[in-house]
Order: structure tokens, then C-alpha cells, then sequence
């Protein structure tokens, strides 16, 4: 029998969906953060919906690891001691409520985690940073959106280089300190959480990507959206090629003796 693949959890968003008057709460998962999970890791992606923070502990031990996604929704202010800056914007609170308790328990326990834009934001707040809820308003700082209206081939086309720090994971995937990103994001990291390190920078000074301090295992998010298409660029499929080595390994210590072995030893008298 062939070896169960390594699972990653995706935590779900929580949205209204529907027209004329009835809106309904919908789950939903990108298909595109599944698809890199597949591919690119080559785990199983897996949801749990309707997780709640007090179940995190008996449902981490069902899987291998973690990845936040994006999303059209922000993080709620209130986790960092803001007002909310623009009441047009959507928020999640049922994810917020999940995500932060998650990431602080993935980091202590050493599951491997892997943070992509809100997902990115998600862990600097949870672990004591902030963000800036409208980067494209700092002085200083550039429009770090998408160009609304356009397809997808265009909104996730390269729009910035980013510099990677000499020596660090990522300047190893990208095979050198500098390397063309993609751009979809209205909130930013403004205080970085102590424990996390700054692995990379827009040119306007912007956090791309950070490392955990001391973390265990895998332990890395990004600003940017390197799931888009990840197996059609080399530094994308590396970052995924290193979380899915991670969750094998966890897979490895969390079943390390073969089900074969287990169905041999409860057959005998």
C-alpha cells in the first residue's frame, strides 16, 4: 500500500455570498493555494470547517502543517490596538479567531508553517507586531496593489524586485539577493513582532518576507503570492519544494512506524 501523502491544513474564509437580497455564509478555500499545496508541496491540502481556536491542538496532530493564505479580507485592527481606517474594506473575524491562536501554537509545538500575505500579516500580529492598514497612504511608501480590472495573468505578473538577505533561505531558493515579485496587497507589516526576522524588502523599505526566530522546523511566510503558477517559477517552486520537505519529515516523526508493521503485530494470536 502506498504511504499516505503528508496533509496541510488550510484554514478557511468565512464570507457572505449571494444576490438579491440573500446572502448566505459560505466556506471558501482558493483554489490556487490548494493547487501549490499539491503541486508544488506535493502534500494533500485538507480544511477543517468550523474549527474553532479550543480544537487546534487535537487537530494539529492530524497533519503535517500549516498554510495561512491570502485573502480579500484584512486583519482585524482591534489585534493590534487600531480603529478600523476604511469600513469599505472586508474583515473575517471567525478566521482571526482561529489564525492567531493557530500561528502561536504551530510555532510552539514546531509545525511547520507556512504564512502567505494575510496569512504573512496573520503571523506578525500574532506574535505581538502590526501592521499598516493602507500602505499605499504611508509616506514613502508605493501602491503595493493590484491593478484592478485586469486578469489574473496580469494582477500576478512580476511588479517589483524585492532584496533578499545575503546567506538566508530565501536568497537560496531565489539563487541570489534580488528577485521579481508579484504585488497584491493593501495592509503591510509597520512594527515587525519581536522573535521575527526581515528576510526581505521591497524598494520603498516594505517587509516581503521574514523567518521565525529559534523555530524548530519551517517556519517562513511572504508578503507576496508565490502560489500563483508556482511550478513555472523556479523561486516559487523552491519555497514550496522546502515547506513539503518539512511536512514529510513531520510526517516521518508523527508516523514512523509503518501501518503494515501495525496491522502485522495486531493479527498476531
Amino acid at each position: 500500500m502506498n504511504k499516505p501523502p503528508s496533509m496541510v491544513w488550510l484554514p478557511a474564509d468565512h464570507r457572505l455570498m449571494g444576490d438579491h437580497g440573500h446572502q448566505m455564509p459560505f466556506l471558501l478555500l482558493g483554489d490556487k493555494y490548494a493547487r501549490a499545496v499539491k503541486v508544488g508541496a506535493r502534500a494533500q491540502p485538507v480544511m477543517f470547517p468550523l474549527a474553532s481556536a479550543d480544537q487546534i491542538d487535537e487537530l494539529l496532530a492530524l497533519v503535517d502543517g500549516v498554510m495561512l493564505t491570502g485573502s480579500p479580507s484584512n486583519v482585524h485592527p482591534s489585534h493590534f490596538d487600531e480603529p478600523v481606517a476604511d469600513p469599505s474594506l472586508p474583515l473575517d473575524a471567525e478566521r482571526d479567531q482561529l489564525t492567531l491562536a493557530l500561528v502561536r501554537t504551530c510555532v510552539r509545538e514546531g509545525v511547520p508553517l507556512l504564512g502567505i500575505c494575510r496569512g504573512f500579516q496573520e503571523i506578525n500580529v500574532a506574535l505581538g507586531g502590526t501592521l499598516y492598514q493602507q500602505v499605499q497612504n504611508v509616506p514613502g511608501r508605493m501602491d503595493h496593489r493590484e491593478p484592478k480590472g485586469q486578469p489574473p495573468d496580469v494582477q500576478y505578473a512580476p511588479r517589483h524586485p524585492i532584496n533578499l538577505v545575503p546567506d538566508s533561505a530565501f536568497a537560496e531558493w531565489a539563487g541570489g539577493t534580488e528577485v521579481q515579485v508579484n504585488s497584491l496587497h493593501g495592509q503591510g507589516i509597520n512594527r515587525l513582532a519581536d522573535g521575527l526576522r526581515a528576510l526581505a524588502h521591497a524598494p520603498d523599505g516594505q517587509i516581503e518576507a521574514f523567518e521565525v526566530l529559534g523555530a524548530r522546523t519551517f517556519a517562513y511566510a511572504v508578503q507576496f503570492h508565490p502560489e500563483w503558477r508556482c511550478w513555472e517559477n523556479p523561486f516559487y517552486s523552491a519555497i514550496f519544494e522546502a515547506f513539503g520537505r518539512a511536512c514529510r519529515q513531520r510526517r516521518s516523526q508523527r508516523d514512523p512506524v509503518p501501518r503494515a508493521t501495525l496491522t502485522a503485530q495486531h493479527d498476531e494470536p
